[in-house]
């Protein structure tokens, strides 16, 4: 048997390769949509890729199938409850998808999605059970995946539990890949671990170990995450028709008129000198796609502000894999704006002197300590919640590091605020020094 692992840590989501060395095929499963990764690795385990296997219709990333089915006729299987409107070959619960001596089984395990299947994977040179199963988004490593993106939040945590019961019912040696680590908006508490096995999750997973399902349901749909806010339109394109390769975006002199401006540089270079109204999400920051998912308006065409043409591909790539594909171009270069940052040494007299302090952290993490005074604006809500924040006085955003503070005080620049984040620093730097802290648990913390 033939297989790899395809992490992208910026989303946190896996790809596999599975197949056979004496068939010299194989399949590939929840491929993302920048394929190349995908056809490289195929291109050095020296397999045909003949077929894609969906576990479901993923709601946090678009995904390469149709790609692949318009580019290389690669064909689509999936299970008929996604009802997708591209091609596909219905994938059933106990059906099998062969490629020389390895077969997939499909297990249906709905929960996170209606349709959702794990793929318990036999090579018939070992044994006839499973070495391994790719549980996509049901089981992960230490977590299991979050049931209110496809259905109400009570349905869909019974329905997993029913899944988890199932995967639980696999031998303790079978080796557990998930389709989501760290980093992923499909979990909340997953491990950056990309494997773990069976036995370790029975033991060790508190979600696998609950065992009533009343209280299974309580804690599961007690899920508190964002949900990605172009989840219906990633949702919509990975549902069908295929979507195929998007034109490469086109060097600028300018921003393209009516679009947003996304400068994707280093922080430190937007803070030294970036164009009016640009909005800043490193690309070389973690996350990439999902922050610039939560700060952009999917129905504006993106500028990207890059340092070079390589940046500014990397950028464009990870938008289109949140579903941004209207990409007016981008633009190389600094400009005039430069923003005064804030420090924690300067933060009491910035409060002395009638600064507002914008913890962007969301809520569970403020909970643990905040400025007495500070207002408390997640900084992925900043564009809809900043219109009544004083426009007379600077405006200091802070979070635990330093990233999200940037990105939200970009944000009100934009909008014509003197805002200086807090960069090098934040909150836990704050506690450190002793300084004037509330913190606030909630009933039954």
């Amino acid at each position: 048997m033939l297989f790899a692992q395809i992490l992208n840590g910026d989303l946190g989501c896996a790809s596999y390769l599975v197949g056979c060395e004496e068939a010299g095929e194989a399949v590939v499963v929840d491929p993302p949509y920048a394929i190349e990764e995908v056809l490289a690795e195929a291109e050095r385990l020296e397999v045909r890729i003949v077929r894609t296997l969906e576990t479901h219709t993923h709601a946090d990333h678009v995904s390469g199938h149709g790609r692949l089915a318009l580019e290389h006729d690669v064909p689509v299987s999936i299970h008929p409850a996604a009802r997708a409107e591209y091609p596909h070959d219905p994938l059933e619960d106990g059906a099998e998808v062969t490629v020389g001596n390895v077969t997939l089984r499909c297990i249906h395990t709905p929960g996170h999605r209606p349709e959702h299947c794990c793929l318990a994977v036999i090579d018939r040179t070992r044994a006839d059970e499973p070495w391994l199963v790719l549980t996509g988004d049901s089981l992960l490593v230490g977590d299991a995946a979050r049931p209110d993106l496809a259905v109400g939040a009570a349905e869909g945590a019974e329905g997993l539990f029913h899944s988890l019961r199932r995967l639980m019912e696999l031998p303790d040696g079978v080796e557990v890949f998930p389709g989501h680590v760290a980093g992923s908006l499909c979990g909340v508490a997953m491990s950056s671990r990309g494997s773990t096995t069976i036995g370790f999750e029975r033991r060790f997973n508190p979600m696998a170990s609950i065992a009533e399902l009343d209280a299974f349901v309580a804690e599961s749909a007690g899920v508190s995450a964002p949900k990605p806010p172009n989840l219906a339109r990633i949702v919509e394109l990975n549902h069908g028709p295929f979507l195929g390769a998007q034109p490469a975006p086109a060097e600028l002199p300018l921003p393209a008129p009516e679009s947003q401006l996304l400068d994707v540089r280093p922080v430190s270079d937007h803070l030294a000198g970036h164009l009016p109204g640009a909005v800043s999400v490193p690309v070389s920051g973690t996350s990439f796609s999902t922050k610039a998912g939560f700060v952009l308006d999917g129905s504006t065409p993106v500028t990207v502000l890059a340092a070079d043409a390589s940046e500014a591909g990397r950028a464009v790539r990870g938008l289109h894999s949140v579903a941004f594909l209207d990409i007016a171009g981008y633009v190389l270069g600094s400009g005039p704006e430069v923003t005064q940052q804030a420090t924690i040494d300067e933060l009491e007299g910035l409060i002395d002197a009638g600064a507002t302090i914008v913890d962007v952290r969301e809520h569970d993490e403020r909970d643990e300590g905040y400025i007495p005074g500070s207002r408390n604006i997640p900084y992925r809500l900043m564009r809809a919640c900043c219109p009544d924040l004083p426009d007379d006085l600077p405006i200091v955003t802070i979070c635990n590091s330093g990233p999200r503070a940037a990105i939200a005080a970009s944000m009100l620049r934009a909008k014509g605020y003197d805002a200086r984040p807090v960069v090098d620093g934040g909150m836990a730097d704050w506690l450190a020094r002793g300084a004037t802290a509330v913190s606030f648990r909630r009933c039954g913390n």
